[in-house]
């Protein structure tokens, strides 16, 4: 039983403790050069950046669809074993966790173009993302929980194991065009290099346990499921014991040794007038193609299995308890068999789309600041901004508000308001300041909850620093 508890707080917390891909901070904000990273046409007014190595951009934040800590250990007087029962039972099977961290190895980026005029940047860089996906598998989770004894004639649905997961490197070059005074679009190239991967999300099956003709109960199953994985049987391969082995097949799988795939972002901003902007990006639309280092798994097919029928029989002579036991283990291994492959297969990366309309006003006169061209001189701008990332199940969504603030000509801020799957009430706060060539952001999320972070259902943060140089000098 105490193992059983052990499995339903490590599930719980990996349902609380999850990681996001939704940038809304950092969309549109381009007084941060990695904002391109997010719409590959956003306008960068400077002549060229160079990021800190492994410090230019680090993102990582949490969040549960379903619950928080709070619910599992709140000082309320509710007994704890009540609390882990009404959370099996309360959460359902298009609750989620996600999991997802990226760190920019290098970038950089500079402007060029015909004559004085410099309409193109083009950005480069590493980056090393983490993206994993789990549902909560309910049926799974109620049958461990109060066994099969109670639930005859339940049929248990086995689709509810739905998870996907993956570590790659990613080598990109992207390029932004203005085509006239209102429209900018932009593109980017990105090589794909598989580190880790596993994927599990085309499961079917049921469970059902009847009374049994031969014994006490019968057991049904009807089975298709399977698992690929790639990256991972070299690494903990019981002949492997030396670390440094793993350490130089890692190294070589960020710099184009694992599994490769291409993948490529798209995106446009129009100016429909002096104030009134619209926004769009299209990213990762691209694959993975897996053909090495692999290891799949498939169980498929249809069994009863009405337990052990004599309960106590007569054995051969020579035969003891353990040998029988030790049959009757075989017997029931041999009723599933697992079929292990090496099959290559392709895996497709996690669209998502960006969408936004900002308004500008509050302009200054030139003789009051040193405004950036590329803004027409407006210090302000409210919009809204919409996401949307593909998942096994469903998309999931955002609406995010925002208000950007250009305080001084080297401090910016932008503070927005998110609905999403995990808060109602997610508000979130970012600058981005210059000291000479030296840029630095912070971009903090969901910051209502800091003061009790048990009780979040999720966070947010973002950070890094740059080298900018020629700002507000490109055009």
């Amino acid at each position: 039983m105490f193992g059983n508890r052990l499995i339903y707080i490590i599930l719980i917390f990996a349902m609380h403790y999850s990681f996001t891909q939704n940038k809304q901070l950092l969309f549109g904000f381009n007084d941060i050069p990695q904002s391109v990273m997010v719409n590959p046409s956003t306008t960068l007014d400077n002549n060229w950046f160079v990021g800190f190595p492994l410090l230019s951009h680090f993102h990582v934040n949490f969040g549960s669809s379903g619950m928080s800590a709070f619910d599992l250990f709140a000082d309320d007087g509710r007994d704890f074993n009540s609390k882990l029962q009404s959370l099996i039972f309360r959460l359902d099977d298009n609750d989620f966790f996600t999991a997802t961290q990226s760190l920019d190895v290098f970038s950089g980026g500079f402007a060029f173009g015909k004559g004085i005029e410099k309409d193109r940047y083009l950005s480069f860089g590493m980056y090393i993302e983490t993206d994993v996906i789990a549902y909560y598998p309910k049926d799974y989770a109620i049958l461990a929980y109060e066994g099969n004894a109670s639930n005859i004639g339940r049929v248990f649905d086995l689709s509810d194991l739905n998870v996907r997961g993956e570590v790659v490197s990613v080598f990109h070059v992207g390029i932004t065009k203005k085509v006239n005074n209102k429209l900018t679009v932009g593109a980017r190239g990105k090589i794909y290099s598989s580190i880790f991967n596993i994927n599990s999300t085309e499961n079917r099956g049921t469970f059902t346990t009847q009374v049994g003709q031969n014994n006490l109960l019968s057991h049904t199953f009807n089975l298709d499921l399977s698992v690929n994985t790639s990256g991972i049987g070299s690494l903990i391969d019981d002949d492997n014991s030396d670390i440094s082995n793993d350490i130089k097949t890692l190294r070589r799988r960020l710099l184009f040794g694992g599994n490769l795939g291409l993948g490529l972002d798209f995106g446009f901003t129009y100016e429909a007038s002096e104030q009134l902007v619209f926004e769009g990006s299209l990213l990762d639309f691209g694959f993975i193609r897996h053909n090495k280092d692999l290891e799949n798994y498939s169980l498929s097919g249809s069994y009863v299995y009405e337990g052990i029928n004599p309960l106590f029989p007569e054995m051969p002579d020579g035969q003891t308890a353990e040998d029988y036991w030790d049959e009757v283990a075989d017997n029931f291994e041999e009723l599933f068999e697992v079929d292990s492959t090496k099959t290559k297969y392709t895996t497709w990366r996690p669209v998502k789309l960006n969408a936004a309309v900002r308004y500008k006003f509050g302009k200054k006169n030139s003789k009051d600041c040193n405004c950036l061209a590329e803004d027409g001189g407006y210090l302000n701008a409210v919009g809204a901004q919409l996401y949307a990332i593909k998942r096994p199940k469903a998309p999931q969504l955002a609406l995010t508000a925002f208000y950007y603030r250009r305080v001084f000509n080297d401090l910016s801020v932008k503070a927005t308001y998110t609905i999403d799957s995990f808060s109602f009430t997610n508000m979130g706060f970012g600058l981005s300041t210059d000291i000479g060539p030296l840029n630095f952001y912070l971009l903090a999320d969901n910051l209502l909850e800091y003061q009790n972070i048990a009780k979040a259902q999720s966070a947010s943060l973002q950070f890094g620093l740059n080298l900018v140089f020629g700002k507000g000098q490109k055009q």
